[in-house]
């Protein structure tokens, strides 16, 4: 491939999408050219674009087009290094992280080291940390060839569960008696749950839309899965946390209203429905407010609490088990789908956008 393409989202519209194609860059001194292979798309990319502008996440500046109305939207993915000018990143290496649906980037590679590297483009210097590291594949310990697809499927929500779980239990679940997850069927929601299953501090309650109900309950990672419509049966005097994975305000202002002064805690996790988030809630809520979660802030503390190699030994080894977990399941929690090329990402998005996407389906897709 002799040019960059590039996969660019409306930000007015994020299931509108254009290929924009321009000459491959030439890397310089301190600079290499990694080619993007395969990434995977879930709603997790969309929670993203979503909160592209929003202060401090900024996920739109991460991989800038150049033009305001358009950006790129990160993915989880595998990429080879096809051009260097950087010791210790060596042409035919493969690295994991955080990448442009495109055929290139074009990276300044820093703090190289056996695990990986960050990367030091200027721009994305005052950008969050945890987005900028890259893992070499042949150091990662976690990482098995034959589960691929999983691990950029997993590992970015797994991160996000893992620390989410530990996040609550930290805080002794805010003097909650259950844990009350909304889009009880995204992979971050039960993975949350699969990392909980064996706390008996809280119970753990799915919620979900009809038809996804059977398959939440089928998971057997929580005590009770239940339609959104029948939310009231839940007992209103009951201690309960709020885990809000829908992004929907209409839901976020039925529990406020349903529990009260009973709801200790509303951890806003992210979004399964494009572009749905706090700010589009301004009326007055009874209970507490909604307050966000993000990761990277949780594995600070813990580096530091634990030590990093401490942390990633706890992460590989619950990824792992997560990801034999799915695999056991009959049926499987998850399959595994694989798809080619830019023009079937484009469709992959509006499907994500739409929510047409079937829980029981992980989407791939290979761009070499």
């Amino acid at each position: 491939m002799s040019q960059l393409i590039q996969l660019q989202i409306s930000k007015a519209n994020l299931a509108e999408s254009r290929c924009v194609t321009g000459p491959l860059p030439e890397p310089g001194e301190g600079e290499a050219l990694l080619k993007i292979e395969r990434v995977a798309l879930t709603a997790n990319n969309i929670t993203y674009a979503a909160f592209g502008d929003a202060p401090y996440l900024r996920y739109w500046d991460f991989f800038p087009t150049g033009d305001q109305g358009w950006g790129q939207m990160p993915a989880w993915g595998f990429a080879r290094v096809v051009a260097s000018h950087v010791e210790g990143v060596d042409v035919g290496e493969r690295f994991y992280g955080y990448w442009p649906i495109a055929s290139h980037l074009l990276m300044r590679p820093v703090r190289v080291a056996e695990r990986g590297f960050y990367d030091g483009t200027e721009h994305r210097l005052e950008l969050v940390s945890a987005y900028n590291q890259y893992q070499r594949v042949a150091t990662d310990r976690a990482y098995r060839a034959e589960h691929e697809n999983y691990q950029m499927l997993l590992r970015p929500l797994f991160i996000t569960s893992f620390m989410l779980a530990d996040f609550l239990a930290d805080n002794d679940f805010f003097g909650a008696r259950q844990v009350l997850f909304s889009s009880a069927s995204s992979k971050t929601a039960y993975g949350t749950a699969f990392c909980l299953k064996d706390n008996d501090q809280v119970e753990l309650i799915g919620l979900t839309s009809a038809g996804n109900k059977d398959f939440v309950a089928g998971l057997g990672l929580c005590q009770d899965a239940l339609a959104y419509e029948d939310l009231t049966r839940l007992d209103p005097d009951l201690p309960t946390l709020y885990v809000d994975f829908s992004g929907s305000a209409d839901l976020r202002r039925q529990i406020h209203e349903h529990f009260q002064t009973a709801l200790m805690y509303n951890c806003f996790a992210g979004t399964a429905q494009a572009q749905q988030d706090l700010s589009g809630d301004r009326q007055e809520l009874p209970g507490p407010k909604p307050e966000f979660y993000f990761a990277p802030t949780q594995i600070k503390k813990r580096n530091s609490d634990w030590g990093p190699a401490e942390l990633t030994r706890r992460l590989n080894e619950a990824e792992l088990l997560f990801i034999a977990s799915i695999q056991a399941a009959n049926p499987p929690w998850m399959e595994s789908r694989e798809h080619h090329g830019f023009a079937a990402a484009q469709a992959l998005i509006r499907d994500l956008c739409r929510g047409k996407v079937d829980p029981k389906d992980g989407h791939a897709v290979v761009l070499d």
